[in-house]
């Protein structure tokens, strides 16, 4: 089979098209035929070397977000059958093939069939972003219909799924953007009230939406300094969730206002093998509510096809993105 795969870490040109024996089913898992992938930062940090313990052997074949149809199913494997239309994250990590390929081998657990409604290329933009704010806003900040809930990165992978599983919850939904262009697409996406972060401060903010007493619940995609606004922004004993924790940051806040922080790392399943099946019944989930109009993939103007791997990276990498970055098999 043709991928695309690195040999080494590095800058986007790394990337080669390769040839590679096709992974065998085994049990428990699916083969599928690969229609459509997308980038997401995690895919970036592996390519580059930034996390290197978690990449797979070289040559890699790197993404995880999968779309395609099921070539053939693995013993033990009842809820799927050869032709169906799925969609998973699925790989791209330690001791897992990637979805630059065309075929990959998935346990069965992490793979629920597509939406109906979308297209191949739509299906794949969902999976590692809809899981994350999942884990974030439903497991963890275990969001409650009333709730003022600001939302960091309004048109953000994460970002633009979050305020619509947060507003499907019955959330009051704050979010901030770079500009108006972003907010006014959050708000299409559901948001009530879009902040443009860069003409006001968060104590501006707090006290404009909330009477300065802050927001029940705080859900930072940007990390860093971010942070630090997050936990500026939450109310006393609220919930602030992150899912980029790899900074430096005074927590004398979070005593002081006596809050919960959480860290959300969605691949952890795949390195741990622990809680896959949670990751298949949320997609699921998320196919109830795509064909039922509640959800929708937000998708950057620039498609690429698997050939322009590297061209998607940069394309990711270059902050200019709205909504996902995607690639489509120009072999599918």
């Amino acid at each position: 089979m043709r991928v695309q795969a690195i040999k080494q870490f590095g800058g986007p040109e790394v990337f080669e098209t390769m040839e590679m024996e096709r992974p065998k089913v085994q049990p428990g898992h699916v083969l599928i035929r690969v229609a459509a992938t997308s980038v997401n930062p995690i895919d970036n940090k592996i390519r580059s070397g930034f996390v290197p313990a978690l990449a797979p052997a070289f040559p890699a074949v790197l993404h995880g977000d999968v779309a395609g149809v099921i070539e053939e199913v693995g013993e033990g494997v009842t809820t799927f059958q050869s032709g169906d239309e799925v969609y998973a994250c699925a790989g791209g990590v330690k001791g897992y093939g990637g979805a630059l390929a065309d075929y990959m081998l998935a346990n069965a657990e992490l793979v629920a069939h597509k939406p109906k409604s979308l297209s191949f290329t739509e299906a794949a933009a969902l999976p590692l972003v809809c899981i994350t704010a999942w884990e974030a806003l439903i497991d963890r900040a275990q969001i409650l219909p009333g709730q003022k809930v600001l939302i960091h990165g309004a048109t953000g992978g994460v970002g633009h799924v979050a305020i619509q599983i947060a507003k499907e919850k019955g959330a009051q939904v704050y979010t901030t953007g770079s500009s108006k262009e972003k907010l006014k697409i959050a708000r299409e996406l559901g948001a009530d009230v879009g902040i443009h972060y860069k003409e006001c401060s968060v104590q501006q903010y707090v006290d404009k939406y909330t009477d300065g007493k802050g927001f029940d619940i705080v859900f930072d995609t940007v990390g860093g300094d971010n942070i630090d606004r997050s936990l500026e922004a939450v109310k006393v004993k609220g919930t602030v969730v992150t899912i980029a924790a790899r900074s430096t940051n005074d927590l004398t806040p979070m005593h002081n206002k006596g809050l919960t922080l959480h860290a959300v790392f969605m691949i952890l399943p795949l390195l741990t093998g622990e809680g896959l099946a949670h990751h298949g019944n949320v997609l699921r989930q998320i196919s109830q509510l795509v064909d039922e109009g509640k959800l929708r993939p937000l998708l950057d103007a620039n498609s690429y096809r698997f050939c322009e791997a590297a061209l998607a990276h940069k394309r990711l990498e270059s902050g200019q993105a709205i909504g996902k970055v995607t690639l489509i098999n120009e072999h599918f």
